[in-house]
């Protein structure tokens, strides 16, 4: 390298250097749970809506459940469908703007009417259960599908007590609707049949 080469590659360099880039700053820390007056107080970013992801009727089917099973011919409620009917009756509780159709169901076995009956009982079992436990007996109704609608289908116990059940379906209530006006209706004139005359046709 000959001396009139070094300012050129002196210069050069220094152009380089201008060009390089500085390192990004380091991103401040922040602190979500900052002290605000004397406390700790949460202030960073939370997703909304999770508070009422129960008020669902997806969260009764899978959450709190809502099938009871049955022993064979029995309307009485074991210590397990008690536990469940428990949670459901919290929930509807919780939730006064659904309301229930607790539906009967029974195994194939026996004839329909019969099953139909069993069904009714079951589903009333169940109903005077809910009431008793502060639900309000206008949200709930009850209905039976006997043998008619079973869970599982095979001949043996394995299917019987899946369908010895009953199941509670909840629906969230219409809005209730603004009175109507009563709107008087027109009053057409009422036709009038000729009255018969006296030994006409005669």
């Amino acid at each position: 390298m000959n001396a009139a080469t070094k300012p050129v590659l002196l210069a050069a360099l220094l152009g380089l250097a201008a060009c390089a880039q500085p390192a990004p700053p380091a991103p401040p820390v922040v602190d979500p749970y900052a002290s605000v007056g004397g406390g700790a107080v949460f202030q960073g970013d939370l997703a909304g809506g999770t508070l009422t992801a129960e008020a669902t009727a997806q969260y009764f089917q899978t959450t709190v459940g809502d099938t009871v099973l049955f022993p064979a011919d029995q309307t009485t409620l074991t210590p397990e469908a008690r536990a469940v009917l428990a949670r459901q009756a919290a929930w509807l509780t919780r939730h006064p703007g659904f309301t229930a159709v607790v539906q009967g169901h029974a195994e194939e076995t026996g004839t329909r009417e019969f099953n139909l009956g069993l069904g009714a009982r079951r589903a009333s079992a169940v109903q005077e259960y809910l009431v008793a436990n502060g639900v309000a007996p206008n949200r709930i109704r009850t209905l039976s599908f006997g043998k008619e609608r079973p869970a599982a289908t095979c001949s043996d116990e394995s299917c019987y007590a899946q369908n010895r059940r009953t199941v509670t379906v909840v629906t969230e209530a219409a809005p209730s609707q603004s009175p109507v006006a009563q709107v008087p209706m027109a009053q057409a004139p009422i036709a009038q049949a000729p009255i018969a005359q006296a030994g006409a046709g005669l």
